[in-house]
């Protein structure tokens, strides 16, 4: 089969797009990525055909300041602009990332099947939940169940509003304006992560974290025995600034951290950051790296979260916007790990010295990791996507 994933450029979204792509390659597939131009070198290294997704650069009449017309409006702009690129890859398939809609749009205009690829937890509204991005649990009672309705009333309008701009769109570019949807949803994230609901979409099936590691670099951990704390800020636009630097100023062993204690700060780039004995800093394998963890300080996005619950490793999450919230608090829930807000550096360290002191966050971990034997194989989903048998 061959296949085509789209991806835009954000690690977050692009690296698990390379990891599906190589799952495909093992499976004798043949796969092709579209993606920012930052990463085509690294998909080409790890063996995956890659070219540029064109568009990505907003245009003048693209309205940034409206997360609507971003999603929608520019996935429309875009698909016109792929779109004779996608026909001369003459796939079977089209994969496209939740976020970068004009995947979808542009198999449809070309008359191709498409699925669509969520990395993360499934984020579509549902009946049963709280609006998702409240970070709440479902409400249990009579008055629980009170607040969730009205909350989702309050948002409503705002979900009409983007499914209009949806429609809208879509109509701009010769598609019908009512969406009928990707023949399936690859959730890949783990069972721990989502909430039950009385919804379930059909085509929706949870297929585990999709993991990519950019490097075949190893970070040296500083030499000891005490316990190692892994720092990875966000790489996201909208993570939490200064979590390296805070970390470094406020986990010091035997001020804060047990004597011994060591810190790692796993990162993709910034600036030099001046490093006590006990500390490293760099670019690293970070599979590698978290079988040496005791504990993960990390900004929430989903890629880090699955990555070190899949190593059995519990967690600080200092969340940021987007959906780090949502994440952060269902790490909380499961008990996993602790959650900061507003961060400082007393608050740090106090969460970090309780996680390493409580053998229960590593046991609730390890649990979360167990429920990756529950989930479903990517690749096969798509083939029976696209044959009609699954």
């Amino acid at each position: 089969m061959r296949v085509v994933v789209v991806a835009g450029p954000d690690p977050g979204h692009a690296f698990p797009a390379i990891a599906l792509c190589k799952r495909f390659a093992a499976a004798g597939d043949t796969p092709t990525l579209l993606t920012g131009v930052q990463w085509l070198d690294t998909a080409r290294a790890a063996g995956v055909d890659a070219a540029e997704l064109l568009g990505l650069d907003p245009t003048a009449a693209d309205d940034d300041a409206d997360d609507g017309a971003k999603l929608h409006h520019r996935a429309a702009r875009m698909a016109v602009e792929n779109r004779d690129q996608l026909r001369a890859l003459a796939p079977d398939l089209v994969v496209s990332d939740v976020i970068t809609a004009c995947g979808g749009m542009a198999a449809e205009l070309l008359g191709m099947g498409w699925v669509e690829l969520s990395p993360h937890p499934l984020y579509l509204p549902s009946k049963g939940l709280p609006p998702i991005g409240s970070g709440l649990a479902p409400g249990t009672g009579i008055r629980g169940r009170l607040r969730d309705a009205v909350m989702r009333s309050l948002t409503a309008r705002s979900v009409r509003g983007g499914l209009r701009q949806r429609a809208e769109a879509r109509a701009g570019i010769g598609l019908p304006a009512d969406d009928p949807g990707p023949l399936r949803r690859l959730i890949a994230t783990l069972p721990a992560l989502e909430v039950p609901r009385p919804d379930w979409p059909a085509e929706a099936v949870v297929v585990g974290p999709l993991h990519f590691e950019p490097t075949e670099q190893v970070l040296a951990v500083p030499p000891g025995s005490g316990p190692l704390v892994v720092v990875a800020p966000s790489t996201a636009a909208t993570g939490a600034a200064g979590l390296a630097e805070l970390a470094l100023e406020h986990l010091v062993p035997g001020a804060g951290l047990p004597d011994g204690a060591r810190l790692a700060v796993s990162r993709l780039g910034g600036p030099p950051l001046e490093l006590p004995s006990w500390a490293v800093a760099g670019l690293g394998r970070q599979d590698e790296l978290l079988t040496h963890a005791d504990v993960v300080v990390c900004g929430g996005g989903h890629g880090m979260v699955a990555k070190t619950l899949l190593g059995g490793v519990p967690l600080v999450v200092v969340p940021g916007g987007g959906d780090q919230w949502e994440i952060a608090n269902r790490v909380v829930r499961q008990g996993s790990g602790r959650l900061i807000r507003p961060l400082s550096g007393p608050a740090l360290a106090e969460a970090v010295g309780a996680v390493l002191a409580s053998p229960s966050y590593r046991d609730a971990a390890r649990r979360a990791a167990g429920t990756a034997i529950d989930v479903a194989d990517p690749v096969r989903v798509c083939h029976e996507a696209l044959s009609g048998t699954g």
